[in-house]
């Protein structure tokens, strides 16, 4: 039983989190961007953001492992024009809805990385969909990205 006291422990039990080596979360990160990549040459965007969402490095997981991952997913997120922003929005699931604006509130960590009104247009859609409910999910969730 955690120690209610060590929040920390508290979430890891939660959520059930099991540790990934660097390794294998490297692996897999570089598998997700090669499909990612694909997918957006075919056109294929809700293919990409989808798979980009997919399994994110979460919480204990290395730093550089999730700074990899936010890279895969804001490449996803940058290839759709803005007027196709919401036909894929629409076809994400709720849960995937919460992981992208997860990645969307980290994104706009980095206004000099990532574009801030590309990440404002995915914010829009997203609570178009899911109305303010995404954001306190997300707002108080334990599992950073």
């Amino acid at each position: 039983m955690a120690d209610f006291a060590d929040d920390d422990e508290f979430a890891d039990e939660i959520v059930g989190y099991v540790e990934r080596g660097e390794a294998h979360l490297n692996s897999l990160i570089q598998e997700r961007s090669n499909f990612v990549r694909a997918a957006i040459s075919r056109g294929a965007f809700v293919d990409a953001v989808s798979k980009a969402l997919e399994d994110p490095a979460v919480g204990k997981d290395p730093q550089n492992c999730k700074d990899l991952n936010l890279q895969v997913v804001m490449e996803a997120l940058s290839a759709p024009r803005a007027n196709e922003v919401s036909l894929v929005v629409q076809q994400l699931a709720p849960f995937q809805l919460d992981t992208l604006i997860k990645f969307v509130y980290r994104g706009m960590a980095h206004p000099d990385l990532y574009s801030a009104s590309m990440l404002l247009g995915w914010h829009e859609k997203v609570t178009e969909v899911t109305g303010l409910g995404s954001i306190v999910r997300v707002m108080t969730d334990r599992q950073t990205v």
